[in-house]
This record gives structure tokens, sequence and C-alpha cells, in this order.
């Protein structure tokens, strides 16, 4: 298995650095270290995330607001859901995945080839996506035109037509990101989609204060505030990156690099992006009836012109903790995987602590979810009717018992790649693509959009476990030793305590009869569970918690910890 080569003079230069591997490997200190510049990667970026994220839900919830469970919902979200999955496969998968060990490695030994490898590959990038843009473009013209369309298909493509440009001008933000997070600085990156979020709640407040506005038109203006804003995060990435690295035409250095980062970029794509992958396909699915017709192989399907409007809204409440924190300790711990690969010893401390972080996170947000789902669905989306407000609680029990999967999945992923290892995480990733789709086709009769939802958890927790059982081999990383699942089970401890704490005050507490009553239930209930996990994981002496405050030694930079 190849691994990323390591530079000597800087292996011996830095106080962090790894001296070979064996019971020697790491002293304490080295050890202390990268826990620490860990823990605050993970701070920079759950925090700045944090305020992404509830910019995003402010967005959701105008645009909910607006729409509604409607087919206008539906078509609007179809629109918006294909270049945020590039977003998502390049800027928290793919490209990212592929290009950041070989970035990191290259500017150990020169500079000027770092910098030439980012510009070709940016190049690369956003000609190709601006290509792919031209083609469905014209492709979606030529279906105005000659299709037999109404006006909801024709409603749908043409709110797809205005936000596909978006594709190349998001996938450039997403690699811009990985250059600024290779260099330590997180922030930049996390803070992009906060500038996308302004942009549409200003969109959105539009048709809310000035009455009478068509839902369609709505539409268009919020998805035109989205282009624009795509513009806005490429030149406030431009910008962070100002003084880190030198564009060049001159790419001769970097060929060599660049055919390696193009060689791992599709098996990593099936890899990283099954999630991604599979969301696609739900849309998909869901928007059946809309964009093909009222049957799938000549029976009247389950869905309707509100599925995906339902399904696309209710996910991103899960995808609230799996963006702030899952993605947070996958994306902090990616740049220290990449730069401990060759050394077992520092390697496998790193990987077992990105699980343990994922797992701290993502099981009482698995828990939490299910037991406010009524509540969180009732304050977020009251404009939807009482027959959407019951279909997208039940989509939320079927998405959020696997956060804590979508976010073990990301850790365990990057492991693989940071060892150069793109093809075993391929495999398991096609396999659950195929299991996923049989299962869309089977659920969504018994359970509609609930069960695109379900089969998606279903895969993702499958995945996670034979990911993890794989490592043992091809890694030759045991992930949960007895350390790690002697802290798993403490955490499920923990958090079944701590879910009885928040039954007992949704099940105690008044009727809710309101927007009110439900947003103050929903408040109690979460301020209930989050203090009650904080304090016993504080009395039964969780060592995650103490890896979260965790500050690295002085005179130890993040940066200088991501570069070398």
């Amino acid at each position: 298995m190849k691994q990323p080569a390591m530079n000597a003079e800087n292996t011996q230069a830095t106080q962090s650095s790894v001296a070979a591997d064996g019971p020697s490997a790491q002293s304490p200190h080295d050890m202390h270290a990268l826990g620490g510049v860990l823990a605050a990667a993970i701070r920079v970026v759950a925090s700045l995330t944090l305020v992404s994220r509830l910019t995003g839900l402010v967005r959701d919830v105008l645009t909910a607001g607006l729409f509604g469970d409607t087919g206008v919902g539906s078509a609007f979200n179809a629109a918006f859901q294909i270049p945020n999955v590039f977003r998502r496969l390049f800027g928290e998968g793919a490209l990212s995945a592929a290009f950041l060990p070989e970035y990191t490695t290259l500017r150990q030994s020169s500079k000027d080839a770092a910098d030439q490898l980012a510009s070709l590959t940016l190049r690369a990038l956003t000609l190709t996506t601006a290509l792919i843009v031209v083609v469905v473009e014209l492709a979606l013209l030529g279906v105005l035109f000659f299709g037999n369309n109404n006006e909801e298909r024709v409603l749908s493509i043409r709110l797809m037509m205005l936000m596909l440009p978006m594709m190349p001008m998001v996938c450039t933000t997403a690699i811009l990101g990985g250059v600024l997070q290779s260099h330590g600085k997180f922030g930049p990156p996390a803070a992009a989609p906060v500038i996308l979020n302004i942009m549409m709640i200003g969109a959105a407040f539009v048709p809310l204060l000035w009455k009478g506005i068509p839902k369609e038109t709505s539409a268009y203006l919020v998805g035109a505030a989205a282009v624009i804003a795509s513009v806005l995060q490429i030149v406030w990435s431009v910008a962070a990156l100002r003084g880190l690295v030198r564009w060049t035409r001159v790419t001769t250095a970097a060929r060599d690099s660049a055919k390696r980062v193009l060689g791992r970029f599709i098996p990593v794509l099936l890899g990283l992006g099954t999630l991604q992958l599979n969301t696609m396909m739900d849309t998909l699915i869901a928007m059946w009836p809309m964009l093909v017709g009222p049957t799938i192989f000549g029976i009247a399907v389950t869905l309707d012109d509100s599925s995906n409007s339902i399904l696309s809204y209710t996910s991103r409440l899960y995808q609230f903790p799996l963006g702030v924190f899952g993605i947070a300790v996958a994306t902090a711990v990616f740049p220290l995987l990449s730069r401990t690969a060759g050394h077992s010893v520092a390697f496998v401390d790193v990987l077992r602590r990105g699980v343990r972080l994922s797992l701290f996170i993502g099981v009482p947000a698995s828990i939490g979810l299910v037991l406010v789902r009524d509540d969180l669905v009732h304050t977020m989306f009251w404009r939807f009717s009482a027959e959407g407000l019951e279909r997208s609680a039940l989509v939320v029990a079927c998405f959020a018992p696997a956060v804590w999967a979508y976010s073990l999945n990301h850790v365990l992923t990057r492991a693989f790649y940071a060892r150069g290892d793109t093809v075993t995480p391929m495999r398991v990733a096609v396999a659950m693509v195929g299991a996923n789709f049989t299962l869309n086709l089977v659920l969504i009769w018994f359970l509609r959009e609930a069960g695109l939802a379900l089969s998606t958890g279903i895969c993702s927790v499958a995945q996670a476990l034979i990911v993890a059982w794989i490592a043992r081999t091809k890694l030759q990383a045991s992930v949960f030793d007895r350390d790690t699942l002697v802290g798993a089970f403490k955490i499920v401890v923990v958090a079944l305590l701590m879910a009885f704490a928040v039954w007992a005050t949704v099940h105690w507490s008044p009727a809710p009869t309101s927007w009110w009553t439900h947003f103050t239930r929903l408040g109690a209930a979460t301020l209930v569970g989050g203090m009650s996990y904080g304090i016993l994981a504080f009395a039964l002496h969780l060592e995650e918690l103490r890896w979260l405050v965790r500050r690295a030694p002085a005179g130890v930079k993040m940066e200088s910890m991501m570069a070398e």
C-alpha cells in the first residue's frame, strides 16, 4: 500500500514530529500535541460551521414558509440539491480527499510544485465542471422546447437551469477550501457558506414582506440570489489565500502529482460520496411524480408532488448536527491522518480519537432527534399541512438513528485515503449504493418518502461497520480496541440516561396547542438534553469531553502541525 512520503529533515526538526514506528515511536509530549491540535481544529471548524448551519436553518425556515410542502417546494429543492450535492462531494468529499494528501506531501519538498498543483487542479476543475454545465443546460433546453411538459415539470427544469451554474463555482470554492485547510486555515472555508445563506435569506424576505408575489417568482428570486452568492464565496476564499499560494500558469513540476490526484479521484468519489450519491438518488425518486409520471413499472407510485419538499427540508434537520460536529471532526482529523500516515502509532491514535469523538457527538444527536422530532418539525415547518408535518416527523425518525454512522463514515473513509488506499472504500460504497437503490424501490411502497430516508440510514450503518472491520487488515489498524469499545459503551450509557431526561421532559410537559408551545417544549427538551449529557459525561469522566477542551501545548501552532 502506497503511503505519503515524509520529509526526514522536517520530521526531526519539529517537536511534534514522529520518530519511528515501534513502542517508542511517539513521546507523550508528541501525542499530547497531536491531541491538542486536533481539538483546536475541531473547535474552530465546529464553531464557524455552527454559525453557517444556524443561518442555514433560518434560510430553510424562510423558504419552507414560502413554498410549504408543495410542488414548488419540491422543484426548488431539487434544483438547489444538484449543485449542493456537488459541493458536498468536492468540498467535504472526493476532490479534496484526493487532493489534500498529495498537496500536503508536496509542500514538504517544494512549495513551488505545491503551488503549481493547486493551480493546475483548480484550472482543470473549473473547465471540466463548466463544460458539464454547458452540456446539461443544452439538454434541459432541448427538453423544454421539444418535451411534452406540464407546468410542474417546466418549473423544475427552469429552476435547474437557473441554479446549475452554481456547480463550477461551489466546486471552485471547495478546492480553495481544501488548500486553506492544508495550511491550517479552517475558519475561512467553514465560514464561506454563511455568505450563501445570508444572500438567500435576504431574497426570501422580499416575498415575505411584499405579499402577493407568486410562489414560482419567489423560487426564481431565491435561486438567483444563490447563484450570486456563489461568486462572492470564490472572492472570499481567494482573499483568504492571499500570501499562502502563488497562482501560476506554469505547471510542469506538478504534472505527476496531478496524475496521482486524478487517479484517486473516481475511487474517492464513489467511496466518500456514498451519502451524497444516495441523497441525489433519493431526490430523483422523490421527484418521480413531477418529472416522469404517476407510475413506476406500471404501478401507481405512493409518492406525490410534496414528497421531495418534505424529504429535502426534513433532511436538513439531521444534517445540522452532522454538519456542525460530524463533518467538523472529519475535516479536522484528515490533515492529521495525512500528516501521520507513515507512522503507525500516531496514525492509529488520531484515527481512534476521531472515531470516539464522532460517536461522542453522533450517538446523543441520533437519540435526541428521534425524541424531539414532533416539536422540531412543528417549529421549523409551521407552514406545512397537517399531513405534511406527520410525514416530516416520520422522515426524521428514519434519518436520525444513523447520524453517528454518517459521521463515522467520513472519518473511517478518510483514514484509508490518508494511507493511499482509495479502492477499498470505493468497493464498499458501490455495494451500498446498489443496496440503497434496491431498498428504496421496496420501502417507498410502505413508507413513501420516509422509506428513502430509512434506506439511507440502514446503508450508512452497514457501511460504517464494514469499513471499520476491513480497516483491521487493510490499514493494520484495529479501530475498536479495548479502550475504544469501553469508551463507546460509556457514550451509549450516558446517551441513554440523557434520553430518559429528554423523554421525561417531553412526556410531562403540557400537550402543545400552538407554534409557541411546540417551540417552548422543544427548547426545554434541548436544554435538558444538552445539560444532562454534559454533566453526566463530566461525572463519569468520559475522555472525549476532556479531548474536546484540550489546548495545544504552548508554542505548537495549528498551521505548523498541518504543514509539517
